[in-house]
C-alpha cells in the first residue's frame, strides 16, 4: 500500500521543488504574461520543468497554477477558463511524476483584498478557491498547497474552499517578514496566530515560503516549531531579487550559501522543505545531496 505525502513526512524529510515562474521566464514566458496559459499553449515546457525537478530529487512538484484562481485569471481575461487551466496544470505534473512521487496543486493568493481593504467578500474568495481546488483534484493532484499567503483571512478562505471542494489533504504556507518584534505577514498577522488558526481549520501541514532567505528561514522554523505539532513546511527564497543590466533578475543568495542552511532548517523542525523564488533544479539537487547522503 502506497504512503501519502503526509505519512512520508512523518518518516523522513520530504523534498519539494523550487521556483516555477523563473524557470518559465528562462524559457521564454514574457514579463506580465499569464503562466497558467502555458498549460495549454506550451505544455511541453511546463512538463520539462517538472521533469527536471523530479530528476533533481524532488519528492513532489507544484503545479503551474499559482495564479490559477478565477479572481487572478480574470486579470488576464481568462477567468472563464479556470477549470480548464487548473486541470491541465495537474495533468502535466502527474504525467511527469515517477511512481511514488507526488503532485501538489499550487494555490497562490488572488492578488486582491477582502473588505474593508478591498472589494471582495470572504464568500467570494472561498468560492474562487473551491473552484480551483476541484479542478486541481480532477487533474490528478495528490495534495493541495495553499502558498505565499500574506493575509490570514484569505488563507483561511482558501483552506475552507479547498476542503469544501475536495477530500485531498491541504497544506498551507504564509509568507512572513522578519522585523525586530518577530515574524509577521504583510497584513500584520503573527506566526502563532497563523499556525493556530490554520490548524484549527484543518490544514494537514503548515509553514512558510518566500520572502526570507534560507538563513532567515532557519530562524523562523525554530519559532514555528514551538507553536505547532503539525508537519512544518519551509521553502526559502534565494535571497532578494536583484535587477541586472537589461532588466534580468538574479537573486542575492548563491547556491552554496543557500544550501548550507538547509540542514539547520530541518534540525529546527521542518518536515517538508523546498525552494522558492530564485531557486532552480540545481538548488534542489544540491539540497537532495545535502539531506539524503545517507539515504539508500
Amino acid at each position: 500500500m502506497s504512503v501519502t505525502l503526509i505519512e512520508l513526512a512523518a518518516r523522513r524529510t520530504v523534498l519539494l521543488d523550487g521556483a516555477l515562474g523563473t524557470e518559465l521566464m528562462a524559457r521564454g514566458l514574457p514579463q506580465g504574461a499569464c503562466p497558467e496559459a502555458w498549460n495549454v499553449e506550451r505544455p511541453e515546457v511546463v512538463r520539462e520543468i517538472h521533469a527536471a525537478y523530479f530528476a533533481a530529487g524532488s519528492d513532489a512538484v507544484s503545479t503551474n497554477s499559482f495564479g490559477g484562481s478565477r479572481v487572478k485569471l480574470g486579470g488576464h481575461g481568462l477567468g472563464a477558463r479556470t477549470a480548464e487551466l487548473n486541470a491541465a496544470a495537474a495533468r502535466l505534473a502527474r504525467a511527469e511524476a515517477p511512481a511514488g512521487k507526488f503532485v501538489a496543486g499550487s494555490m497562490g493568493p488572488t492578488g486582491k483584498f477582502l473588505k474593508p481593504q478591498g472589494e471582495f467578500t470572504e464568500e467570494e474568495f472561498e468560492a474562487a478557491y473551491a473552484e480551483q481546488a476541484a479542478a486541481l483534484a480532477e487533474g490528478g493532484a495528490d495534495v493541495l498547497l495553499i502558498e505565499t499567503q500574506y493575509d490570514l483571512r484569505e488563507a483561511l478562505c482558501a483552506l475552507r474552499g479547498a476542503r469544501r471542494a475536495t477530500s485531498l489533504p491541504v497544506l498551507a504556507t504564509m509568507t512572513y517578514n522578519a522585523v525586530p518584534r518577530g515574524y509577521f505577514t504583510l497584513m500584520g498577522d503573527p506566526v502563532a496566530r497563523c499556525l493556530q488558526e490554520l490548524g484549527r481549520e484543518g490544514a494537514a501541514a503548515v509553514g512558510a515560503n518566500c520572502t526570507l532567505n534560507s538563513e532567515q528561514m532557519a530562524g523562523l522554523v525554530a519559532v514555528m516549531r514551538s507553536e505547532t505539532v503539525l508537519p512544518l513546511i519551509a521553502q526559502a527564497n534565494a535571497g532578494k531579487p536583484v535587477l541586472g543590466p537589461g532588466g534580468a533578475v538574479t537573486y542575492s543568495q548563491g547556491l552554496e550559501d543557500y544550501v548550507r542552511f538547509v540542514p539547520e532548517i530541518v534540525r529546527g523542525g521542518a518536515n517538508i522543505v523546498g525552494g522558492c523564488c530564485g531557486t532552480s533544479p540545481a538548488y534542489i539537487k544540491a539540497m537532495a545531496e545535502s539531506l539524503f547522503r545517507s539515504r539508500t
